[in-house]
């Protein structure tokens, strides 16, 4: 029986659950999907310390539950972080962002040390670039950006959103993205991007999918 996608995602939610470590910061990301995983932590709260969020949502929710978080910069290290994605590849490769916290995610990616990305199989695809690239940008270097977004191929478009830095966001439409390690490196060196979208240089280590019959689980 075909299950509906909200199922799928609070069934990756919930096989997330075993990754929670005890006495730990535990990591959490932004999305429809971590938003189930938020919600089933209280079953887990005897193993969680603290918490280390990657937007304004996501701690929001954690505090309803009861949950301390904790600013990023007080910590030194993750030992898991879990997020979700809007694409991801069998190599996990990703495209994240679509709800806007792509900085504070690779932020938090950034100094965690594994990384769990939950999803529904219907954001596993076999080359990233069917859904918008996300980029943040300084809003004085819009036109800038613009213009270099589309040198490689891409057609930027100006999302109706201010980001929790204070920063735009163009939606790239257009791309195949065949190397996104080497695109998120160009990328990066477009000055006024503040950050893109793109998690190949740290992707993910742990991808938790479920479709209509199972969830699967696959390392790197």
């Amino acid at each position: 029986m075909a299950k509906g996608a909200d199922d799928k995602k609070r069934a990756a939610a919930e096989a997330a659950l075993v990754y929670v470590q005890a006495g730990a910061v535990l990591g959490v990301g932004t999305g429809s999907t971590v938003n189930h995983f938020i919600d089933l932590l209280p079953t887990v709260r005897d193993r969680i310390t603290a918490t280390a969020s990657s937007s304004v949502a996501s701690t929001e929710r954690l505090v309803a539950h009861g949950f301390t978080v904790i600013p990023l910069e007080d910590v030194d290290t993750i030992p898991v972080y879990v997020d979700g994605a809007d694409e991801v590849t069998d190599n996990l490769e990703m495209i994240k962002g679509g709800g806007g916290a792509l900085t504070r995610e690779k932020i938090v990616a950034a100094v965690s040390e594994t990384f769990v990305c939950i999803t529904d199989d219907s954001k596993c695809v076999d080359v990233l670039g069917t859904f918008p690239l996300p980029v943040e940008v300084i809003p004085m270097a819009q036109r800038h950006v613009a213009r270099q977004l589309e040198a490689l191929g891409g057609r930027p478009v100006l999302r109706d959103f201010i980001t929790d830095n204070g920063n735009i966001i163009l939606d790239v439409h257009g791309l195949r993205i065949a190397r996104p390690a080497e695109f998120e490196t160009q990328l990066d060196a477009i000055v006024g991007i503040v950050t893109n979208g793109l998690f190949a240089k740290r992707g993910a280590d742990v991808l938790i999918v479920a479709d209509d019959e199972r969830v699967e689980t696959i390392t790197r």
